[in-house]
């Protein structure tokens, strides 16, 4: 009737309170990426500007991060919905301390990158989108541990893997190539098997919303039904394809090595990670029964994980190939915090996928620094480093300790963690592979040491003489852009040894949060349902 007008009650379907002005933050580093890349984007014609734009963009995106974790340590978990739908039928950004730690470590290694790029990246690679492709993959590394929505999960993964896809094959190498199909290929069919897994979970709960499907699983009288732990075995299939976890890690040392050394720092430091946070949710958070029941197998994963990359890196003289596999070897280090389970273990995994991330990317730096300075990645061509730069062979020294796990270093104190909780709960299987994969890690690095640093020259020269460099075969390094990252994440690898008792605090709250060793994660579930959670 004209005139007429009917009251409707909202508050059962949508959010009618205003959004807190500091949630806002959960969504500013998707958007500062966004919107970063997009400009550059634009401009990329314009060389000169293109790494001060990203850089820019990138620093901002590093405050927005640490104001993002202030924000939740200060008021705990916290969501935002799209549209104002209430969850589970608006798409839920949820953040905890987990997702909000790893984005503010990712975001520095970013800028870190960033940086290094204005060395090693030429006209050419900034012109044909490095700095548009690294924000974007930003977004997508950001929205993953930001998202509290499986499928979206998935979306945010397909958007940081076609940036993958164009900073792979920036110089189009026939190598570079050669890698990007290899990388493609696995990753194409780990993405399908994602798919189909969130497809079966849809089906069976009618709802993507962790927190939803989490509450659901837990009323259910038998959580390890066969129908949920075929959706359990393909998502661990997914993400082991994602995180180079044996026997499908063959991809990464095929592939890491053919791009510009510092998208191969970026690609170590973050994307399997992501790959490792996924299982984490997946496993601890939604599904931890099927965790249960699977567990015998993901042990074995993670040992043959952990052995397969440390021998990998033993047999390597190719640089770049010698640290996929030590990627490899950290991933297996947290599949086992994930198979125990406990607050400690999967706290332990949390630091040390922080420890990963940090010194996986620095050492991929200092290998092309060792590149241009001795004109080769092959440890057989390099020798006298240690002469020509003492400070470099110090940092480098550190990096070594820090990934081998010794003291006192970031690597130390998750190894510790790791180990101490395996063997606390039964798995000491678990806790002697990683000691074992911690010694041949430092038997590689050690050989590192030796042959790049410590002798005179290299093979097939009078020892202390050296060479001339081939034009052409070095990497190009110039100023201080390759310095400045290289310290600041050498810098974190030494703080988080000597001070790791933050870290250590944050990791057990990201453990809490997802609900490691407590019958549900309350803190997560009521930031996304209120009290109903």
């Amino acid at each position: 009737m004209a005139g007429s007008s009917v009251s409707v009650d909202l508050t059962q379907a949508m959010v009618t309170a205003p959004v807190a002005a500091g949630d806002w933050l959960i969504v500013a580093p998707s958007l500062i990426t966004m919107l970063g890349g997009s400009l550059c984007l634009m401009l990329r014609k314009n060389t000169e500007l293109q790494p001060k734009l990203g850089i820019a963009f990138l620093a901002l995106l590093v405050l927005a991060s640490l104001a993002l974790l202030v924000r939740v340590l200060d008021y705990g978990v916290i969501t935002m919905v799209m549209g104002s739908w209430l969850p589970p039928f608006g798409i839920a950004l949820t953040v905890d301390a987990l997702g909000a730690t790893l984005t503010l470590i990712g975001s520095i290694v970013a800028l870190c990158a960033g940086i290094y790029g204005m060395a090693t990246v030429d006209g050419t690679g900034r012109r044909y989108g490095f700095y548009p492709f690294l924000l974007l993959l930003m977004t997508g590394v950001c929205g993953a541990f930001l998202t509290g929505d499986v499928f979206n999960l998935y979306v945010w993964f397909e958007v940081l893997l076609i940036s993958s896809y164009g900073m792979l094959i920036l110089g189009n190498d026939r190598i570079q190539l050669d890698g990007a199909v290899k990388y493609g290929v696995l990753n194409l069919v780990g993405t399908n098997l994602f798919l189909i897994a969130t497809g079966l979970l849809y089906g069976i709960f009618g709802t993507l919303n962790m927190a939803d499907i989490a509450m659901k699983v837990s009323a259910l009288e038998n959580p390890a039904s066969g129908t949920l732990s075929t959706v359990a075995a393909l998502y661990f299939l997914a993400f082991a394809m994602k995180a180079a976890a044996f026997p499908v890690n063959f991809w990464l040392p095929a592939s890491y090595h053919t791009p510009n050394v510092v998208v191969s720092a970026v690609f170590a430091g973050l994307l399997t990670k992501v790959g490792v946070y996924a299982l984490i949710r997946i496993f601890v958070l939604i599904l931890p029964d099927s965790l249960e029941y699977m567990a015998d197998l993901i042990s074995l994963v993670a040992i043959a994980t952990l052995l397969t990359g440390a021998f990998g890196a033993l047999a390597q003289s190719e640089m770049r190939r010698l640290l996929g596999y030590l990627v490899i070897a950290g991933i297996g280090a947290m599949l086992a915090g994930v198979v125990v389970g406990s607050i400690e273990a999967i706290s332990g995994a949390i630091f040390y996928a922080v420890h990963s991330i940090i010194v996986m990317t620095a050492l991929y730096m200092a290998a092309g620094i060792m590149s241009y300075m001795g004109g080769s990645y092959d440890l057989r061509k390099l020798g006298g480093l240690y002469q020509k730069n003492a400070a470099f062979a110090g940092v480098f020294l550190v990096l070594g300790f820090a990934v081998s796990g010794l003291p006192p270093f970031s690597g130390f104190w998750p190894k510790i963690m790791l180990v101490q909780a395996a063997f606390n709960d039964g798995w000491g299987w678990l806790g002697a592979a990683i000691l074992v994969s911690g010694f041949l890690t430092t038997l590689a690095m050690g050989r590192v040491w030796i042959y790049a640093f410590w002798r005179g020259g290299p093979e097939g020269t009078p020892d202390g003489t050296s060479i001339a460099i081939p034009a052409g075969s070095v990497v190009q390094l110039g100023g201080a852009a390759p310095w400045i990252p290289l310290g600041i994440l050498t810098a974190l690898v030494i703080y988080f040894g000597l001070q790791p008792e933050w870290m250590i605090e944050l990791s057990t709250q990201g453990a809490v949060g997802v609900g490691a060793g407590v019958d549900d994660p309350v803190g997560y579930l009521r930031s996304v349902f209120g009290d109903q959670g």
